[in-house]
């Protein structure tokens, strides 16, 4: 879990629940972790006595600057007598990681020394690195190839050390600082690390950074940069936000405190070259060899909806340029993406080796979504000369293979993986996607004058629509069945299992929310989904054992979930249940503000990854639905 994310859309830092700085991400959101997630130590010695701040004995606050995307931390050791306040940030318009650093001596005037410690493995390995004290610009150094990472302070470090880290007895400079001195060496390759000391007695505030850049010379301008501006000038500047919505009737505060602060934390998970990341949480490895800093299309369309809705829309536009040339020459997305825009990883299969013949790798739900979206992004920022660029390589290509690719007897689209990515079939939830996708493509079509092709494309959506009012009710059940699972034989098996994603049907406008149909499916996910005996929260399906801990519940609440339940509410005029809803998903938020994918309902844990970026976008999105429903009183 990563508690503190502070970024600017090229150089991304995580920290953990200790402080410590686990991630380093650059050049791009997501992609080149130069910690590859080992964490870098912050300790202190006072007159003999030494700690890591990781250590027990240890209490601490991290939190964010109140409306500001600086961070507001306070450590305390009773026992040592210190109080360290630290401050971070990552400035907007040059990638420099600046950190504030003040002590406080409870005791009296001691000597102090603070020790910083830097385990980078560039490239994500231990091969190969360089550390070095540089005497032009008076920093360390870390190197390899094309990333260069400089570290100074302000005022400059008394004692500094480069040595070998993992490799055979070694276990880094950070050893070398427990005894309240530095005896490296000034150059060390290899697997390697470094450590810098500042001394004082008393209290004593400072400024340490880092310089992330392609070259030696550019994190030496970046160096320079930051003397001719000092480093307080980069906290004077930071991005903050006020309140936009005021404060919606009914909502509690932390409600209104976390919508902002998810205004701040979003940004901080998307790419400058458009990707939209699911999450940036290097933790997830331990158990899957894989992590989520990956752009899921769905994901990003989701998140960029929310965003234009808040009043944001150049994320928007930088993201669905980005879908513009990465989509496939058929007409459709796959599973996910590198935050360059090159094809990530999957584990969904291009062959049926049952039936000897290609299959779609694809979840269908995502190319629709990307269309969804665009339509209403146009909506609310009309950019003519964006939409005409798009229209040809992405809006028209997609929405012919969403038209094409159904079946010529049910008019259902054809099977393909589910949002939640482990089954395969015809989902209620795509083919909601599919229908609002279509008819997205048929409105902008008809802007273009192009009248031929908006009829086919709203023809389409309308098939859809009839054949799930055919195949996709269960009379028996007075419920939308979850899917039509895609057996071995070609058969289509209904799978009945209660789905929090059936709240597409109505989202998306395939029916309407006062329909019986829409309404009986939505009193079944609240019964079977909804967490009334622990915690609280939905859960995404009947029987979900992912990441499962507790027993005797549906599956872990999702903040995904529990949110689409609450757009239900107040797409009903239930102002009040809605609202409980909201205000549950603000209790979990760490006091960061940061909101994982899943609770464990019983215990209250976090589990998976945070930030996720889909549930503070849906957090977003429905406090926002919320505003505009009900109503809002200025905030004084």
């Amino acid at each position: 879990m990563r508690d503190l994310p502070v970024g600017n859309g090229r150089l991304l830092v995580n920290f953990d629940d200790k402080y410590q700085i686990r991630d380093i991400y650059y050049p791009h959101v997501g992609q080149e972790n130069h910690t590859d997630g080992f964490p870098c130590r912050f300790g202190i010695w006072a007159d003999g006595l030494f700690s890591w701040i990781h250590d027990d004995g240890w209490t601490r606050e991290l939190r964010y600057a109140d409306g500001s995307a600086a961070t507001d931390v306070r450590l305390m050791n009773g026992s040592l007598g210190i109080v360290i306040e630290c401050s971070d940030l990552v400035a907007e318009d040059r990638d420099i990681y600046m950190r504030r650093i003040g002590v406080r001596d409870l005791i009296g005037s001691r000597e102090l020394r603070v020790f910083l410690h830097h385990d980078l493995r560039i490239y994500e390995n231990k091969i190969g690195d360089t550390a070095y004290y540089d005497p032009e610009t008076r920093s360390l150094i870390h190197y390899k190839k094309h990333r260069y990472f400089l570290i100074d302070t302000l005022p400059h470090f008394d004692q500094f050390a480069t040595g070998r880290k993992a490799f055979r007895h070694m276990e880094g400079t950070w050893r070398d600082a427990e005894d309240g001195e530095l005896h490296g060496g000034v150059i060390t390759e290899g697997s390697v690390d470094s450590t810098i000391a500042i001394h004082g007695r008393g209290d004593l505030e400072f400024y340490c950074w880092i310089a992330a850049g392609t070259s030696r010379s550019e994190v030496a301008d970046l160096a320079n940069f930051v003397k001719e501006r000092s480093p307080s000038g980069f906290f004077s500047s930071v991005h903050s936000t006020a309140s936009s919505i005021g404060h919606p009737n009914g909502l509690s505060s932390s409600a209104v405190e976390l919508f902002e602060r998810s205004l701040l934390i979003i940004p901080t998970q998307i790419d400058r070259g458009g990707a939209v990341i699911a999450a940036n949480d290097h933790d997830v490895t331990e158990r899957a060899t894989d992590h989520y800093s990956y752009l899921w299309p769905r994901d990003g369309a989701f998140v960029v909806n929310a965003l234009d809705l808040a009043g944001h829309p150049e994320y928007a536009r930088r993201f669905f340029s980005l879908c513009s040339r990465i989509v496939d020459r058929r007409g459709y997305f796959l599973q996910k993406y590198s935050p360059d825009g090159s094809v990530g990883s999957g584990w969904h299969p291009f062959w049926d080796r049952s039936k000897a013949r290609e299959m779609l790798p694809i979840q269908e739900d995502e190319t629709a979504l990307v269309l969804w979206a665009l339509d209403e992004h146009f909506a609310m920022h009309p950019d003519r000369d964006l939409l005409h660029s798009l229209y040809a390589p992405l809006i028209l290509k997609c929405a012919t293979f969403l038209a094409n690719c159904r079946d010529s007897r049910t008019g259902l689209p054809l099977p393909s993986w589910n949002l939640w990515e482990d089954r395969r079939g015809v989902h209620t939830f795509t083919c909601s996607t599919v229908v609002a996708g279509l008819r997205a493509a048929a409105q902008i079509a008809e802007d273009f004058g192009d009248v031929a092709i908006a009829d086919e494309y709203r023809a389409a959506a309308n098939e859809v629509v009839a054949a799930m009012r055919e195949h996709l009710f269960d009379p028996g059940h007075d419920r939308f069945v979850r899917s039509l699972e895609a057996n071995s034989d070609d058969r289509l098996t209904p799978d009945l299992t209660v789905d929090a994603s059936l709240f597409g049907v109505f989202y998306f406008g395939c029916f309407a929310v006062d329909d019986p149909m829409v309404v009986s499916t939505m009193q079944a996910v609240e019964d079977h989904l909804r967490d009334r005996k622990f915690a609280g929260g939905v859960a995404r399906f009947s029987g979900d054992g992912y990441m499962l801990e507790s027993q005797d519940i549906a599956g872990n609440s999702w903040i995904i979930c529990t949110l689409w339940l609450a757009e239900y509410k107040i797409a009903t005029g239930d102002a009040a249940g809605a609202a409980e809803l909201i205000d549950w998903v603000a209790r979990q938020a760490l006091p960061s503000g940061v909101l994982p994918e899943q609770i464990d309902p019983v215990t209250g844990k976090h589990l998976s990854v945070s930030p996720l970026t889909w549930s503070h976008s849906t957090f977003v999105a429905t406090v926002l639905r919320y505003s505009a429903a009900f109503g809002s009183k200025a905030v004084k």
